[in-house]
């Protein structure tokens, strides 16, 4: 059985693949994982040996089948367990990933299908995050950011990329929960801003906090 420390590496790569740079970096892996860039490379010559993953030294890192098919698993208990403590704990958005940090490797594969069954096999997380199924597939629906929004375009808020407690925190008391909709008032690269109108009420964000925001077009 994988340790804590495979797993954990396991799906930095899968998550910084997914995000669309193809391969993760070294440094990208240490920032992520809060190690010095040699322990990463010490395990990505591990992970590789264990055929895992692929590295190629000064390049970068990709998963083998096998090692994508345990990110997919590590993956979804993650995401089912925050998903749990929102819908049974009532815990909120801004606190359940690191519960579910330290859950997601002490649970079998038999508990999260249950989970998983007793939710109603969700489609995603409290974050709009997708869950892989159970066959390991994993379905990523269409979205754009709300940065890229034209003034006048309809949006509901899918998914939020930074998921630190004090961004998820922001969203709240601005009225930005997951699934929101809302429509676009001023799109203004040029000052930095964005203006939304949810519900009449009017809230203006910085450029960078509205490219965290993926959104889908309402009824789609």
């Amino acid at each position: 059985m994988p340790s804590l420390t495979v797993e954990n590496y396991i799906k930095a790569i899968f998550q910084i693949c997914q995000a669309g740079e193809g391969q993760a970096a070294t440094g990208q892996l240490a920032a992520a994982l809060g190690v010095s860039p040699g322990t990463v490379t010490s395990m990505l010559k591990t992970l590789s040996e264990s055929r895992l993953a692929t590295y190629t030294p000064y390049e970068g890192v990709r998963l083998t089948a096998a090692g994508n098919a345990l990110a997919l698993r590590v993956v979804r208990r993650h995401r089912l367990i925050e998903l749990f403590l929102v819908k049974t704990l009532d815990l909120s958005w801004d606190e359940v990933h690191e519960e579910a940090e330290h859950m997601e490797h002490a649970v079998s594969d038999r508990l999260i299908d249950r989970i998983d069954t007793f939710l109603g096999h969700p489609e995603v997380d409290p974050h709009g995050d997708p869950i892989p199924r159970s066959d390991g597939t994993l379905r990523v629906p269409a979205s754009r950011t709300l940065a890229e929004c034209q003034v006048g375009d309809g949006f509901q808020l899918a998914r939020v990329i930074d998921q630190s407690p004090e961004f998820l925190r922001f969203l709240s008391n601005s009225g930005l929960p997951l699934g929101v909709s809302g429509r676009i008032v001023a799109n203004t690269p040029e000052a930095g801003i964005v203006t939304v109108s949810i519900d009449g009420q009017e809230t203006t964000l910085g450029q960078a906090a509205a490219e965290k925001l993926l959104v889908t077009t309402p009824g789609e």
